[in-house]
């Protein structure tokens, strides 16, 4: 009889998000204080976690940063801002002393896509897989949160992390520390229309930083009535994109992208670069219905809802200087083998 050798490699594999509105009102003390809104769709875009058992070293390599470390053993995970959330990763699920982790990312680095919190996700589902634990979906996407904002330091929303763990079309409620999850059926017919219709452009790296988060949720926490007033709209705005995205109305998921995109400028001079300026009054010369910035904003992706033709759009948005991304919808969130 053949002996069965041991499983010592493990993967995990989680998709990106388009965050269509109410981005921001997931962060706290909004959160907590006045609970958000948020409404996302995952893309067939992911980060990619590798895992390795064996070897002499704990050896880190993140392919999307071209950076790789190597240390002797736990000891040397010290949190010195070279790959902290790969550190902090293996930090709070230890496997073996000697291992390889490598990351990479079908996003570019700093897009505004979620791309750090699908990397959340995949990394405690590989890392829970090697261990041999079976967390749940819900289970997974707060522990990643976790890892990110409380292990690794780096603020933010759970937004990423929920999307990235679920999959699919979402209706994100929050009220720190619970999550409502609220799935969006969509039309197939309208599924397909809004994909072929949406044009996903990368404008450069996204300067947003953990200051400028910092930034915004102080001028909440002062009661700054222009950051207050706006989160509490986009909240509304993410209520009204639910209701459009289910009953099949594209013009009206274009108009509140771009009511969200101007609600999220109200949050921080910062907010809107001069190459996302120039995107967006090329692609409404070319006719698009209505756009916002991917994520927190200040740089990275934006995407717009163009019209029937999409080929005028695509042929502005290339003009302007941005790199074109695919776009297919991803029904399914995390996995883990």
């Amino acid at each position: 009889m053949k002996r069965r050798e041991l499983v010592s490699e493990f993967r995990a594999a989680a998709p990106v998000r388009l965050d269509f509105a109410g981005g921001w009102t997931d962060v706290p003390p909004f959160s907590a204080r006045e609970g958000g809104v948020v409404v996302n769709g995952c893309i067939d875009l992911a980060a990619h976690v590798e895992l390795k058992l064996g070897g002499t070293l704990i050896r880190l390599v993140s392919e999307e940063l071209g950076q790789e470390l190597e240390c002797a053993d736990s000891g040397g995970l010290v949190l010195d801002g070279r790959l902290n959330l790969i550190k902090a990763a293996l930090r709070m699920f230890p496997v073996q002393s000697a291992c390889t982790l490598t990351t990479r990312s079908d996003a570019p680095p700093g897009s505004g896509l979620g791309s750090s919190g699908a990397l959340d996700v995949a990394l405690v589902a590989a890392l829970t897989h090697a261990r041999g634990e079976r967390p749940s979906e819900r289970e997974i996407a707060e522990q990643a949160w976790y890892l990110e904002t409380v292990e690794a330091g780096i603020p933010g929303g759970k937004q990423d992390q929920f999307a990235a763990a679920l999959g699919g079309f979402q209706r994100l409620s929050f009220r720190d520390p619970d999550v409502g999850i609220e799935p969006i059926t969509l039309d197939p017919a309208f599924a397909a229309a809004l994909e072929r219709q949406t044009v996903l452009c990368y404008t450069g790296r996204s300067r947003v930083s953990g200051a400028t988060i910092a930034r915004v949720m102080a001028a909440y926490a002062r009661d700054d009535r222009q950051v207050t007033g706006a989160l509490r709209a986009m909240r509304d705005v993410a209520d009204a994109m639910a209701e459009a995205l289910r009953a099949a109305d594209l013009a009206r998921v274009a108009k509140g992208l771009g009511e969200n995109w101007r609600l999220q400028q109200a949050l921080d001079p910062e907010m809107r670069t001069p190459e996302m300026a120039r995107l967006e009054r090329a692609l409404a010369d070319a006719g698009a219905l209505g756009g916002k910035a991917a994520g927190a904003g200040a740089g990275g992706a934006m995407f717009f809802v163009a019209g029937d033709d999409v080929r005028p759009a695509v042929a502005a948005a290339r003009e302007a200087g941005a790199t074109m991304l695919p776009l297919r919808w991803a029904a399914t969130g995390v996995r883990a083998w």
